[in-house]
């Protein structure tokens, strides 16, 4: 099965970038933009200088368990920089959200608590809410994770939308909020 389908069938919808979008960042961005692919996995991430934002990470089902999901983070770790993702709410009628909070926890993820980020999917017009979790190395602050969201979020995420979409993204500061007394809880530590 093509790497893109694999991801197509696992994510939903409000969270897939076209595949044209995704070939074209792998092709005219391949200084930042990374695929990283075996028969169990599809990892795609940009890599700059100050840190790594993942993408997208599936593993196979039927290799789930078996360290491999640990293995490539471990090589993402290797880089020595923060590494953020995004994922989505903890749906309690989901238990993949829940062990998927489980692995990035136990791999050593922390939760972004001041960061918001809501965006209207063009796929469904329907705002989609993500929460962003982040390694940090050298103790980086929440406030460089945000401003490397909002570098990822202009690079990556809305990069040629227009050609793409037919319409645009909304711009990263409507999309991305900074609090620095947030009122949601660590989704990493639920009590």
């Amino acid at each position: 099965m093509h790497w893109y389908e694999k991801l197509n069938q696992y994510f939903p919808v409000e969270e897939m970038k076209s595949q044209e979008h995704m070939e074209t960042l792998l092709r005219e961005r391949s200084d930042i933009y990374h695929k990283d692919e075996g028969p169990n996995h599809v990892l795609m991430y940009a890599e700059l200088d100050n840190f790594v934002f993942i993408d997208y990470f599936f593993v196979s089902s039927n290799a789930r368990g078996q360290g491999l999901g640990h293995k490539l983070i471990e090589k993402m770790k290797q880089k020595g920089k923060p590494i953020i993702l995004e994922v989505e709410p903890v749906n309690y009628q989901d238990s993949d959200t829940a062990k998927r909070l489980r692995f990035y926890k136990r791999e050593g993820f922390e939760h972004a608590e001041s960061i918001g980020y809501e965006r209207r999917s063009l796929a469904t017009n329907e705002v989609n809410k993500m929460e962003i979790l982040y390694w940090a190395p050298h103790q980086e602050s929440e406030e460089m994770i945000f401003e490397a969201m909002k570098k990822t979020y202009n690079l990556i995420h809305t990069y040629k939308d227009e050609h793409f979409y037919g319409e645009s993204y909304q711009p990263a500061d409507e999309v991305l909020t900074f609090n620095e007394e947030p009122d949601s809880q660590n989704i990493l530590d639920p009590h």
